[in-house]
Order: C-alpha cells, then structure tokens, then sequence
C-alpha cells in the first residue's frame, strides 16, 4: 500500500515542499531514496524503536520510502515524525484522507517524545503558501510557527498525540500567538540604558549620528573608558524593528537554530558580540550544511566586535563584501545560499598594544613600530567601510561623581526616529536604499552637495589633517545624517566640520601624535 505525507526542505531560507512517499511490499527490504544525509537514513532506526513504545509494530514487509523531488539534498532530523505517520498510513494505521492537508514536521525520541527542530518558521511559511490546511510541529517550536497567519499550527507532544489527531479520535486546538500583542508589548524593554552612562558627551552624540544613519562606527580609547558599556547600549537608541524586519531576523535565527521554545518572533534589533576568537565560518557562516553567520544573525541590528584588532586578519577582511553588498553567499560544491546580512557595525579597540597610548594618566610603553604593526592589523580597504572614528578618554572623577542620570535612551531614541523617517521619505523611490549610509556616489551629488563654503572647508581639511581621499564620500554621508538630526534640508558648514572630526584614523599623523 502506498501513503504520502508532506513535509518541507530548507536550503538557506528557500524552502521546498517535499512529498514523502511510503510503500509497502512483501518482503524484508527497506529502501530510502531522493539523496537523504546521514540524520535522515538514521530516521528509520528512530522511528523502528518509537513505534514499538507508543503502541504499534513496525510492519514486517519491505519499506520503500521515497523523498521527492528526489534530486534535492535532504538534511536534518525533521524527516522523522513525516516518515513515521507514512510508514503507518501505508500500513492501514491511520486514515490516508487526512495526510494530504497538513505538513508535518518534528524529531522523534526513542519513545515516541517530539522533539523540537530548526527552522521552522520558514516551513510554516511555505505550508501557508501551499494552502496546506495545517502544521503539525514539537510542542516547543508551535509558538514560533503560530506567528504565520490564516494557518492552523498543532503543537504535538508526541507520536502518539499525531497518530489520534489523523484518525479524529482526539481534537487539539490550534495553537494561537497574538503576534502585534507580542511584538509591540517587548519592543522598548531595554535591560541597558544611555541614562547610566556618566560623561562622554561626545561619544553619545557620535553614537546618535551613527543610529540616525545607519552608520559604521569604531571606538578608540584605553581600557575602562567605556566602549564596550557604550555599544552595548547601542540597541536602546535604534528604531524599533518593522514587522517584516522582524519576520525576517525570525526566520534567519530560526534556521540557525538560536531561538527558544518560548520565544515566537524577535521583538529588537538583534546585537551579536562574537569572541575575537571566532573563526571565518563563524563570522560569514558555512559548514557542510551552510549555516547562518554572525554576520547574519546581526541582520537588521549591530555586530559588535570587541578588541578589533585582536581578530585574525583574514577573519575581519571576509567582513568587506558583506559590508559592501548587504548580503553574503556561502557556495559548496552541490548547492548555494544566499543570506541578508544589513548590519551596523561597531567595533571597539585600544590605540595601541599596551592601551594608553595618548592618555595623560598612563604612560605608553610602545614603541612607534610596535603601534604601526597594531594598527595595520586593520586593513585600509576594512577601514574605508567605517564612517565614523571615535576616540575615547577615560572619563574624570567629577564625571563620574556625578548623581544625576545622563539623557535617557528613550530621549535620544526619539531624535533618531526623527532622522530616519526624514531618509525614508527621501529615500522612497530608491529601492532598497533606506538611510544615508547606503547612499551611493550619484545620490550624494543629488542629496549631500555642500555649498561653496562648505567646500572649501571640507578642502582644507582634506590638506591639513592629511585626509585619505576615501574619506571624502563617508564625510559627506555623516555630514548629511547630522543636517537630519537637525531638520536641515542642506548640508551645511557646521555639518561638515563635525563629520570631519569623525575620521581621526584617517588622518596621516594619527600614530604620530598623541591622541
């Protein structure tokens, strides 16, 4: 007899309706075919020993299991619960008429237990658009399914409850997430605020400029000035996430596996701090099954990454083309994946390898070599991708004896919100383009043209500061995010003279004087 069942492949965040095809003969073979990985073949063992535990008998008769179409890599434990409720619709176990409007997904334990999977968000996504009737999924992965609308989603807690469910000896309701309730209700609840941070007014208003832009931004200073406690207030000034943001970072941190049972869509920007440790594949993604990076799961929020400079080098240069380009492609020898990756960057480093090069309370013990060799560790081409360059004192004890909180997260939130709604509208006949930073050089000629004075400036601090020419576009794309910040339809003098004071790494004598 012969029974299908329906589940889904994911490649990336493509998705693929797979028939699963089960028929049994006479016989004490057992066949799988439409090119199965390993977790897949080891499927059937999973399933012979979760049938016996719930109640049923594996059928003594030759197993034909066919995943179609058959010339697409399958991969993962998800197959299981799809197989399992084949192998008992061919065996007369269960009501065939019910498998066809529903897809079905899930990891079997030895004793029947579904357990969860990744990615299934994307699947349930797809089974909406097949107009399946229904998904069945684990228990822990029915919240983050039920965000799709006009789909029934049924949390299951085992075997046992499907196989009830197809024959109609029980009934479940479906699972049902109230998805604006739960994205509005969690969207400011920030555990970081700009209010704890005493001083650094500057740094905060660099900052501002960077969250009103989109803006790539690194932070110099000594240890304990306060980079590290600054970016990671980052995401408290951000504009909050769109609900088709939202989807979207859902459904990247569901094929990457990262979210939790209780959690059904990602409510803010994502803030990803790798270790300096990380390798290639961890920053850009890969593997054998080409998994999400960092670089990825920071889409639509900010990677951060701490002590820059103690990162390989060929790890930080994968970093160009995703920076560039917005997305990245991992490509193996069968198959390729395309993942989003728009991202913030901040990174954080010391001016130098012992870190108090240029403070007045320390002595630097570096040699000029010693901080040219740090800095190189930066290529040029990496640095020409960072529009603003901060530096950083350690902030004095009247500072930080102050008892009055500094400007909240919540006021400097509503000053950036201002800005990018000015970009959106700027920006409505661009595709693809939202804020200043991803402007192109033909936009800034239309958009940031400073006036004659403004010129001039800009050209004498090109001569005097010994201005890299590469800094020219990223001075004029700040320089324009600071006129929004201050409702400015043109880019004024004063606009370009503070996004000049932003490119300090570009100056020629930067490692030549003190900071």
């Amino acid at each position: 007899m012969l029974a299908k069942t329906y589940t889904a492949a994911v490649n990336g965040l493509e998705t693929t309706t797979i028939m699963v095809e089960v028929n049994i003969t006479p016989g004490v073979q057992f066949h799988m075919t439409g090119l199965p990985d390993s977790a897949v073949k080891e499927s059937y063992d999973r399933i012979s020993a979760a049938l016996p535990n719930i109640g049923f008998r594996l059928p003594a008769a030759s197993l034909t299991i066919n995943l179609s179409p058959a010339d697409l890599k399958k991969e993962g434990s998800g197959f299981d619960l799809p197989m399992a409720i084949g192998i008992l619709g061919a065996d007369g176990k269960i009501d065939c008429g019910q498998l066809r409007d529903y897809m079905l997904v899930g990891e079997l334990g030895l004793d029947g237990i579904l357990k969860p999977v990744r990615a299934v968000l994307p699947i349930a996504i797809r089974a909406r658009k097949e107009k399946f009737k229904g998904l069945i999924v684990p228990k822990d992965n029915a919240r983050e399914a039920a965000i799709v609308n006009n789909l029934d989603v049924y949390g299951m807690d085992n075997l046992a409850d499907v196989v009830a469910f197809m024959n109609g000896s029980t009934s479940y309701v479906p699972t049902v997430v109230d998805t604006r309730k739960e994205f509005y209700e969690h969207q400011y609840s920030f555990d970081l605020d700009f209010a704890d941070v005493k001083g650094q007014e500057s740094v905060k208003r660099a900052l501002e400029v960077a969250s009103a832009g989109s803006h790539n931004i690194i932070l110099i200073g000594p240890p304990g000035s306060g980079k590290s406690m600054m970016a990671k207030r980052l995401p408290s000034i951000l504009p909050p996430l769109s609900l088709a943001e939202s989807l979207e970072t859902t459904q990247i941190h569901s094929v990457a596996g990262k979210l939790g049972s209780n959690v059904s869509l990602i409510t803010q920007r994502p803030f990803r701090s790798p270790h300096h440790s990380t390798s290639q594949v961890g920053l850009a993604g890969g593997t054998s099954k080409a998994m999400p990076g960092e670089v990825s799961l920071a889409h639509n929020g900010v990677l951060f990454l701490d002590e820059l400079t103690e990162f390989n080098r060929a790890t930080l240069e994968i970093l160009r083309q995703p920076l560039e380009d917005r997305k990245i492609t991992i490509t193996r020898a069968n198959f390729t994946v395309e993942y989003p990756c728009s991202f913030m960057l901040v990174a954080s480093m010391n001016p130098c390898p012992c870190g108090y090069y240029g403070d007045p309370l320390h002595k630097c013990t570096c040699t000029p070599g010693q901080i040219s060799r740090y800095l190189s560790k930066i290529s040029g081409p990496l640095l020409d991708r960072i529009d603003l360059h901060i530096e950083l004192q350690n902030v004095p004890f009247s500072d930080l004896s102050k008892m009055a909180p500094g400007e909240p997260s919540e006021k400097i939130r509503e000053r950036v919100i201002k800005a990018r709604q000015i970009q959106e509208v700027r920006f409505k006949d661009f595709k693809g383009i939202h804020c200043n930073a991803q402007m192109t050089e033909r936009m800034l000629h239309r958009f940031a043209e400073p006036d004659a004075a403004s010129l001039d400036m800009l050209r004498m601090a090109m001569e005097k500061l010994k201005l890299s020419a590469r800094a020219y576009s990223r001075i004029l794309k700040v320089a324009r995010t600071i006129a929004d910040l201050d409702n400015s339809e043109n880019v004024q003098s004063q606009h370009i003279a503070e996004a000049i004071g932003y490119r300090n790494l570009d100056r020629g004598d930067w490692a030549e004087r003190g900071i």
